[in-house]
């Protein structure tokens, strides 16, 4: 584990360890701010001016919009006492959304079952029809070659993205590939750290900002694996360590911990992949899969 990893785990242990949002955030920056140097003032200007906006950003976006570093954006999360970003979106989240929309973006407090579904639904359509607009084939090709020059593939996810890792392992094993899914973080930075060139990882992170991810993502290309991501279109830092990025665009996630519309969009990116995989080595797929059928007929009735 390189140095600066350390360190920002080490940091990390010194500060606040939840996401628990808190009250008065807006409040908090405007007495803390005659105290902020200039790089984090201007930070705070662009969070007052904006909190709306803050909550549907990532890291990276507000260090851009900003002019600051990612890790200003950390710094200056800190010492207004939180333990971060997404503590941060929270907390905002908290005094400028509507209690609803904590469940869905989309719903209202009166709304009868019947509303309920048509807007549940018309957010995972329009999910899977704005992924399908910025799922660049050329990268879906690249992935498909990535994984099968590799000797054996790793799969990471932890949260809401475990369940959606869970299941590309299964799709690989099914079609005949050396796969294994990692969704316990420790074990993850474990693995990743003695990856090799042979080593091709899988990582589903809807913001891309997930630390333990991105740490793991970023162990694993630098012992030398190819690294392979599934995440929304959005600047975010796990990017910065993927060789191919497989985009999703789902609108939610934008304050919640916990991804819904996201997890149908990665869902088709991971059929598309699996299907793609599968047609550029026919036979041996093909093979697989009736072999694997025949295995799994004994477990039904």
């Amino acid at each position: 584990m390189d140095k600066k990893i350390m360190k920002n785990e080490k940091t990390a242990r010194s500060g606040p360890t939840h996401h628990t949002p808190v009250e008065n955030a807006l409040a908090r920056l405007t007495i803390a701010y005659p105290t902020l140097a200039k790089g984090a003032q201007r930070i705070a200007d662009y969070v007052i001016e904006q909190p709306e906006r803050i909550v549907s950003m990532s890291v990276t976006e507000l260090s851009e919009a900003t002019g600051a570093s990612e890790g200003s954006v950390i710094n200056f999360c800190r010492k207004l006492g939180l333990s971060g970003f997404q503590q941060l979106k929270l907390s905002l989240a908290q005094e400028t959304v509507q209690p609803v929309q904590f469940i869905h973006e989309d719903l209202e407090r009166g709304d009868d079952p019947d509303t309920v579904c048509r807007k549940i639904f018309h957010s995972g359509i329009q999910a899977l029809r704005n992924s399908l607009s910025v799922l660049d084939p050329k990268s879906l090709a690249k992935a498909v070659e990535i994984f099968r020059q590799a000797k054996r593939i790793e799969i990471y996810g932890v949260g809401s993205s475990a369940p959606i890792a869970e299941d590309a392992h299964y799709r690989m094993l099914r079609i005949g590939l050396d796969a294994k899914v990692v969704t316990d973080s420790h074990i993850q930075a474990i693995s990743a750290s003695q990856a090799n060139p042979d080593v091709a990882v899988l990582t589903v992170s809807h913001s891309g900002a997930t630390h333990e991810t991105v740490t793991s993502t970023k162990l694993a290309k630098k012992a030398g694996a190819k690294t392979v991501v599934i995440t929304n279109f959005a600047r975010s830092p796990i990017q910065s360590h993927a060789d191919v990025v497989l985009f999703t665009m789902a609108r939610e996630t934008l304050f919640r911990t916990e991804a819904m519309t996201s997890r149908i969009a990665q869902l088709c990116v991971v059929d598309a992949l699996i299907a793609a995989l599968a047609l550029a080595d026919y036979d041996r797929s093909t093979t697989s899969l009736k072999q694997t059928f025949e295995t799994l007929s004994i477990k039904r009735f």
